[in-house]
């Protein structure tokens, strides 16, 4: 069976703004593979395929699971709301094909089936905003640094852009869009339109126009899209409308126009317009694109050139402006010029063709995390100002309950970082979907007999990917002080070997701590046998499926099978309430 990707934006979210196309190709899929929100949203175009569902955030595994089940042979149908090359899910595939070498002949076939953004459906229900120039802008600095964005917003501030402001605030970024409006003001009047579209064309569409001073004054959250009109935009009757000219193009009030379409090119009809600025070595202000080229055309060949005496000459010399002293390159001398390069014909016209390019990277940002040792706890002076040394201003330095120091350094050389870090005798890992040990500090190493063990599976598991971040926790005594039993796969030293509790859940309701599924194991079994467990959890586990939900949905793992753990008695309170 061949497989196929397709890579589908459904729309706002209403069943009659789905494509025919998008349709199809959902109906055609094996798997359906989308964040939870999204798939709930188009449930009722589904019938048996299999669905492959996570959280916000967690992009990058869907995208990974797709290509993986695609490369299997399945059809695999990745689903984003709105249009799936828009802040969606689209360049994170290519992302992932090109990160294995895919190319379009040779690869899984790849399909993106474009559907409508929020900067046009939340357009539609607010008037007609967008009918000049427009940028989307998305506030969420998660992946962008915020210096960048406020420069985007600046640049789109002054240029007089319609805005649209995607992802514009959440429960943690409530200051994004405020900074926001703050930029804004110093271009724009504070009575500018602004439309706030929540949910549109969903069961809970909100729709709220009113102006860039009192925006804020208004919900606003993830599920919302601003639309920041420009210095034309107005409002009536509710609507927002932005005029397809700045001025006065075009008569409403009758028919038959009195400018004709050339007509629109005389400087006259546009004085905002470069041939209209004058004195800036360009074509006189006089002159209109069309005669410009005209004459540039019949001044490139003396064969085209008429008798001095006849009347098209006469003509010719009542258009053509006197030659200035230093002559500028027009558009089309500058095209003749571009395709004598690309023939070879001058290497001269290579020379005076090139341009310096300037181009802008984005600063990158290292993250790590960082411990003195598996068994150790302890961190020395020289090693902290070490740590201060290389995170320097810009960076950051995050405590983690699992005895870890995380590092987010901005820096283009994360190598040269990681082995100043090494040969201090600091511990360098990787963070996110990893394994990651937590081992206890063995009594300031007074029990020190099960630390090899424990420094064993530090070297062949740590930093490993996973499908969700997996944490083995590691007791050197019966005590468990240092709660192994609490994490995804708990390993307890007594008396010379080992017990093992598997599927330990840390939050909600139904918290429990590791199910205890051996005890005694032997030493020297126990490496290789965590090795195992992690490898089948590796390969058999959902995208973004903790270790707790696959143990209990394969329902047994190395002969050790899941079971419900016990669940507390809520006893009736004595005053009976």
């Amino acid at each position: 069976m061949s497989g196929k990707l397709f890579v589908i934006g459904f729309g706002p979210g209403s069943f009659e703004h789905i494509t025919q196309r998008a349709r199809e190709a959902i109906e055609d899929s094996d798997v359906i593979i989308g964040y939870s929100t999204y798939v709930d949203l188009i449930r009722g175009l589904l019938t048996d395929q299999e669905i492959v569902s996570t959280g916000m955030t967690e992009e990058v595994s869907r995208a990974r699971e797709a290509v993986r089940q695609a490369e299997a042979g399945k059809k695999v149908a990745v689903i984003s709301s709105g249009d799936a090359g828009v802040y969606g899910m689209a360049g994170l595939v290519y992302e992932v094909l090109v990160e294995k070498g895919w190319t379009e002949k040779t690869g899984v076939p790849l399909e993106v089936i474009p559907g409508i953004s929020a900067i046009n459906s939340c357009g539609a229900l607010l008037g007609a905003p967008i009918m000049h120039d427009a940028c989307t802008i998305s506030l969420s600095d998660h992946l962008t640094p915020w210096e960048l964005i406020a420069r985007r917003i600046e640049a789109a501030g002054m240029a007089d852009f319609v805005i649209a402001l995607y992802n514009p605030r959440s429960g943690r970024r409530t200051r994004q869009i405020v900074e926001a409006q703050r930029i804004l003001l110093t271009y724009r009047s504070p009575d500018t339109p602004v439309g706030i579209v929540k949910s549109a064309y969903r069961s809970r569409e909100h729709v709220v126009v009113t102006t860039l001073e009192q925006m804020l004054e208004h919900d606003i959250g993830m599920l919302t899209t601003v639309i920041i009109g420009n210095s034309s935009t107005f409002v009536y009757d509710g609507k927002m409308i932005t005029p397809r000219g700045y001025q006065r193009k075009y008569t409403l009030s009758v028919d038959e126009q009195p400018l004709l379409p050339h007509q629109r090119l005389r400087v006259e009809n546009e004085p905002w317009s470069l041939e209209a600025q004058g004195g800036s070595g360009q074509e006189p202000a006089g002159a209109s694109i069309a005669q410009s080229v005209a004459v540039q055309e019949r001044t490139q060949s003396p064969a085209a050139q008429p008798d001095s005496g006849t009347p098209q000459a006469a003509a010719i010399a009542v258009q053509s402006p006197p030659a200035p002293a230093h002559p500028q390159q027009s558009p089309l001398s500058w095209a003749l010029e571009a395709l004598a390069v690309l023939d070879g014909e001058s290497e001269a016209s290579s020379a005076a063709a090139a341009r310096t390019v300037q181009s802008f990277t984005p600063e990158l940002i290292f993250e790590c995390s960082v411990s003195p040792g598996v068994a150790n706890k302890k961190i020395t002076p020289q090693q902290m100002m070490l740590l201060a040394e290389v995170t320097k201003d810009k960076g950051e330095i995050e405590y983690t309950p699992h005895h870890q120091l995380i590092l987010r350094v901005p820096t283009a050389e994360p190598e040269r970082i990681t082995e100043r870090l090494r040969a201090a005798g600091l511990m360098v890992s990787p963070i996110g979907d990893v394994v990651q040990i937590k081992a206890c500090d063995f009594c300031d190493g007074e029990k020190k007999d099960s630390i090899p063990y424990a420094e064993q599976i530090q070297q062949k598991l740590a930093g490993r990917q996973s499908p969700k971040e997996l944490k083995i926790g590691f007791n050197g005594c019966g005590m468990a002080c240092y709660g192994a039993v609490r994490e995804d796969i708990g390993i307890v030293f007594r008396k010379g070997k080992f017990d093992l509790f598997l599927g330990a859940k840390t939050v909600g309701r139904n918290a429990h701590s590791g199910i205890p599924v051996a005890e005694g194991i032997d030493a020297e079994e126990i490496v290789p046998l965590v090795e195992r467990i992690v490898a089948r959890y590796k390969q058999d586990a959902f995208p973004n499926e903790r270790f707790h939900k696959f143990f209990q949905r394969v329902g047994e793992i190395e002969g050790y099978k899941w079971r419900e753990p016990a669940k507390a008695e809520i006893e009736t309170a004595a005053c009976g309430d």
